[in-house]
């Protein structure tokens, strides 16, 4: 199950649901450290052997997250050159925005790829 079944009309509605989660749970780092991370991780570590289109957007969306974090690293770093403030806001307006694209395209079924994402894990 390591590639997803493209031949597959459409995942269940339940998969489409659960890859849904995996990909809105990165909004737990709202209110928690690093929530980000672990809410996708643990959804993707609990419900990947469920469904292929699970696992597929379960590490599609924990891979972004961990992209994210690296970005947001980065801008703290690049703070005390000033710049770092306003690419800190960038990157988490952009992070919202395609977490919510890929949520609903992950709820209609769709295999979403995030853009400028590095695919840590295969």
């Amino acid at each position: 199950m390591s590639e997803l079944d493209l031949s597959k009309p459409e995942p269940s509605r339940d998969a489409r649901k659960w890859a849904m989660f995996c990909h809105f749970s990165a909004f737990l780092g709202m209110w928690f450290p690093f929530g980000s991370l672990i809410g996708p991780l643990i959804l993707w570590q609990v419900k990947r052997e469920s469904d292929p289109f699970i696992d597929d957007q379960g590490k599609e969306a924990l891979n972004f997250q961990i992209t994210v974090a690296i970005a947001s690293a980065i801008c703290y770093v690049l703070m005390f050159v000033l710049i770092g403030f306003a690419l800190l806001g960038l990157v988490l307006i952009g992070a919202v925005v395609l977490v919510v694209i890929a949520g609903v395209k992950a709820n209609d079924g769709v295999v979403y790829r995030y853009p400028f994402t590095w695919r840590a894990i295969k």
